[in-house]
């Protein structure tokens, strides 16, 4: 079976677009190939700056023919059917078959399709892809009228033969043609050459100073620039995107390493890995000795004759330039917390609008200092130290350095912090109540940090919930969603136990008085549809949606805790049984109650009482349905006829007696022992009693015996979300 071998060669295509590019390519090259009948065995994509690379392996000859039949309209139907019938199928009328079905005649068409050569679909496939790719940016050059990401070149399309000679798949896109060579690196080796086959492709590639494959360039990159640290006595910081993205950068990496010059060495290593990385895509190279950042690689795409003498030197020119910057930053702004202290940092975010409906950054800041201060005892920590490291923690957003590089806020917070002589953990908190950021991001653990993080993330979320920007669908512009997760994963982590209900709904009023300082007028109009009394009583009003927003927000809450739990292998009709006892706000103990109820359910008694649970309901759900009644008066043991309700009498109270001071000691195992107890007496009970007796009183003291079995099982979690 033959192979076939596609190469679209072009100027650079951009790194970041370049992995994207190569599946889409394999996806609709081998889509169009199978829509049109042509199978193959594999299939394999590559890219470098300048190729798009598709190799086919184990492919048909040709497609196979088809016989497909297309039943129509009724011999006698109007002749505009019949019309439209014939124009779908491209036959006509006497190339029909009139056939007899179960309401009369009816028009069938017999649709022959001759298969296809392997090269004549290629030769309709390719075109259509190249035309249609889904690059995320694309230009037109010339005359011509295709967008591509950068110029195209050349086309190779080959199909490769085992015992025959290879033939060019022809065809032509916007005056580009189709054909059978490639070249190597642009400066180093730019003469053509054919392929006799995919190994000779590669093999000559690498020998015409070209590496195929992405995953091969990275590795080299690595392997070079680690073994040439090593033998300094140092290490390369890793940097998995930014090795992507240099592999992405060159066909033929030379890794070369540089110097930094001493009078940069004392800014912070995060300052030199961030400048280098962004304006560069140089990697950090760290002395393990000191911490200090004090060389830097570079990745060339060409080997030359002086060994990079040359690159680099023009590396360090450019390098010490950016540096020069970031060193000017980096004194301006230790002189203004050295002389004047981090209020006057922070000072200019009074002038920094936060959102037009929830004032400045400075307002928002207060919002948190004050949240902080509340949260702080919560956590076990100092609430001076957590009030003073959220009055400061944003100082560094209007200091230079982050004007310059963002990424960095927090980070020089916490060395402007240290520079200003405040305390450890206040310095540590401006660093770390960012955190964390995403869910593979670590959460802070030292107390006045967490505190801080806890108060950020709650007044984000508190401040948009206020003037309803919630998030929506797939939109969440303001990433309230990493925001609760953050706080839940904090919380949880950290073995946090406070509620959060209370927490939330103070800090709501807080950002409704920070708001209304600011204009912001909320729309009253839809509450004052469900209750028009309110109008009448402002604090009212305010008290109600006050309520209103705090439950919604727990809600919001709830679900991404479910999200979280879910991830983490929890069912999630065991997390809406816990959830639907209401009031589990302290997120620890109800994952505690989750985690335990989980692992219940999951024993055979844990199944079996269950079921008795759920018949319980059942029955009970039915007679109180006919009956019109609700039957949640307390049973009486003295109408008890048989001994097997005697015993669940008997059992209910034991398990009652021990699941209260369970609960109470929050010892969910112990919780579950003792429910567990009741399967017997349960299964024993639905054995041998009939619940509905012709004694009307002994009916009724039997459907109030069943509930009671659900009242006491509810205790512990709400059995009838649990499916199965």
């Amino acid at each position: 079976m033959p192979d076939f071998l596609l190469e679209l060669f072009s100027e650079e295509i951009p790194a970041r677009m370049q992995a994207r590019a190569a599946e889409d390519l394999k996806k609709l090259v081998t889509q169009g190939m199978v829509d049109r009948g042509l199978t193959y065995a594999a299939a394999a994509a590559f890219a470098t700056p300048r190729r798009l690379t598709l190799s086919i392996t184990g492919m048909a000859d040709r497609s196979p023919d088809v016989k497909e039949e297309r039943k129509g309209p009724r011999t006698d139907a109007p002749e505009k059917a019949l019309e439209g019938f014939l124009r779908s199928t491209g036959l006509t009328k006497d190339q029909l078959e009139a056939r007899d079905d179960k309401k009369g005649q009816v028009w069938f068409a017999v649709i022959e399709k001759t298969g296809q050569g392997a090269a004549e679909v290629l030769a309709e496939v390719i075109p259509e892809v190249i035309r249609n790719f889904p690059w995320p940016r694309s230009m037109r050059w010339g005359s011509g009228d295709l967008r591509w990401v950068r110029p195209l070149h050349s086309i190779m399309a080959i199909i490769l033969n085992d015992n025959a000679a290879n033939e060019v798949v022809d065809f032509e896109v916007s005056g580009i043609r189709s054909g059978d060579a490639t070249q190597g690196h642009r400066f180093m080796w730019p003469e053509a050459f054919t392929p006799k086959d995919f190994d000779h492709y590669v093999k000559t590639l690498e020998a015409q100073k070209v590496i195929l494959d992405p995953e091969e360039r990275r590795n080299r990159i690595w392997h070079d620039a680690t073994h040439m640290a090593f033998a300094q006595g140092m290490e390369v910081v890793e940097d998995q995107g930014l090795l992507a993205e240099v592999a992405g950068l060159v066909e033929w990496p030379v890794v070369l390493m540089g110097d930094i010059e001493d009078r940069f060495l004392g800014l912070p290593p995060e300052v030199l890995q961030t400048s280098m990385k962004e304006h560069q895509k140089f990697f950090s190279v760290r002395n393990p000795k000191t911490g200090r950042i004090e060389k830097f690689v570079t990745v060339a795409n060409i080997e030359t004759a002086d060994s990079g003498a040359t690159i680099l030197a023009g590396n360090q020119r450019v390098l010490a330039a950016r540096l020069s910057d970031a060193l000017f930053f980096w004194e301006n702004d230790l002189r203004t917390v050295k002389t004047e202290a981090m209020e006057a940092m922070a000072a200019p975010l009074a002038n920094v609008t936060f959102h037009n409906k929830l004032g400045s950054q400075a307002q928002r800041i207060a919002r948190i200092a004050a949240l902080a201060r509340q949260i702080a005892p919560l956590v076990g920590a100092d609430a001076d130290k957590a009030e003073r490291a959220a009055k400061i923690a944003k100082a560094d957003l209007s200091s230079e350095m982050v004007y310059e590089f963002p990424e960095l806020q927090g980070i020089m917070g916490k060395y402007y912090a240290e520079a200003a002589g405040e305390e450890a953990a206040v310095a540590a908190a401006c660093e770390s109540h960012y955190s964390p950021l995403g869910p593979s991001d670590d959460v802070p653990t030292e107390p006045v940090a967490v505190a801080v993080s806890l108060a950020d993330k709650i007044d984000i979320l508190t401040g948009f919930w206020a003037i309803d920007e919630k998030p929506t669908g797939s939109k969440d512009p303001f990433a309230l969603r990493r925001a609760a997760l953050g706080v839940i994963r904090t919380v949880l982590e950290s073995s946090l136990r406070f509620r959060i209900v209370p927490t939330i709904g103070n800090q709501l009023k807080r950002v409704y008085a920070s708001a209304s300082g600011v204009g912001y007028d909320r729309d009253v109009t839809p509450l004052l549809k469900i209750k028009p009394d309110l109008a009448k009583n402002l604090s009212s009003l305010e008290n109600e949606f006050w309520a209103h927003d705090t439950e919604n927000l727990f809600v919001f809450f709830a679900e991404r805790l479910k999200v979280h739990l879910r991830a983490e292998g929890i069912r999630h009709d065991v997390i809406d049984a816990c959830f639907q006892l209401g009031g589990q706000d302290d997120l620890v103990l109800l994952v505690n109650r989750v985690n335990a109820l989980q692992k219940f359910v999951e024993t055979e008694d844990g199944a079996n009482l269950l079921a008795g649970y759920k018949r319980a309901a059942n029955i009970l759900a039915a007679e109180q349905k006919k009956d019109g009644v609700e039957y949640t008066l307390d049973p009486d043991p003295k109408f008890a006829e048989q001994a097997e309700e005697t015993a669940l009498f008997t059992a209910l109270d034991a398990a009652e007696a021990a699941i209260a001071p369970a609960l109470e000691a929050e010892d969910f195992a112990a919780a579950m022992t003792a429910m567990a107890a009741l399967r017997a007496p349960i299964d024993g009970f639905f054995d041998k009693v009939t619940v509905n007796a012709e004694n009307d009183i002994v009916r009724r003291n039997r459907l109030c015996l069943l509930n009671r079995v659900k009242a006491v099982m509810e205790k512990v979690a709400i059995f009838s979300a649990i499916e199965g």
